[in-house]
């Protein structure tokens, strides 16, 4: 009996060093994630102030903001001048940064990296002022976030070929994609014209994969 117990409790050992090192392992990997995450918008975010181009960028999120004012007038979809302007200088950016994290362009000049982009949302906020007319702040939402990303692939169009795994595998997308979400995401509670000025926005908001047990991808990095 007591060689039977020494057995079983040899064996619980193995089992728990083995789960300790699998979560540390995983842990490992969603922290490089996070870091590598990281370091792709503070790349893109030096880029675009270099240009003029201000943006927000909430590191914790995964998160480059685009102020409304800089892009619409109010209760408006259409990219003003102005907004033609900073999306177009994002998304050349953005095409010089990005293929060194994702698949299908040359990846010229980049440090080896176990980690890439698995999507990229371009997402739509309102505030909550109701809109007048046939249109609502959903539809708002989405036209904006619809209009950022043709201007996006518009000013680089190799935005639209960079994909989630190497285009040969099966489950192979490409990243970019388009979300709108009206009043029901703010980033400030308040009712007043501040609050509502800074909830109407765009968010490019970044999630990344990283590498499986068996060397593939696909892992995605929880969003927050």
């Amino acid at each position: 009996m007591s060689d039977m117990m020494v057995g079983l409790l040899f064996i619980f050992v193995i089992m728990l060093v083995y789960f300790a090192l699998q979560y540390r392992q995983t842990t490992d990997q969603l922290t490089g994630a996070e870091r590598t995450r990281t370091e792709i918008l503070a790349q893109i975010e030096k880029r675009l102030k270099e240009q003029g181009v201000q943006v927000v960028v909430d590191y914790d999120t995964g998160v480059l903001r685009l102020p409304e004012d800089v892009l619409f007038a109010k209760g408006q979809y259409e990219l003003s001048p102005g907004g033609v302007r900073a999306v177009s200088i994002v998304g050349r950016e953005m095409a010089r940064v990005l293929p060194c994290y994702a698949f299908g362009l040359p990846r010229r000049g980049c440090a080896a990296s176990p980690h890439h982009i698995d999507a990229i949302f371009v997402e739509g906020h309102t505030d909550k002022d109701p809109m007048l007319g046939g249109m609502d702040n959903w539809d708002l939402s989405v036209r904006r976030a619809t209009n950022t990303y043709r201007q996006l692939v518009l000013g680089a169009p190799d935005l639209e070929r960079l994909r989630s795994l190497p285009p040969s595998e099966k489950e192979s997308v490409p990243i970019l994609g388009v979300s709108g979400y009206g009043p029901d995401r703010p980033v400030d509670t308040g009712d007043g014209e501040d609050a509502k000025r800074r909830n109407r926005r765009i968010d490019l908001r970044f999630l990344m994969a990283t590498p499986t047990e068996t060397g593939g991808f696909g892992q995605v990095l929880v969003r927050r």
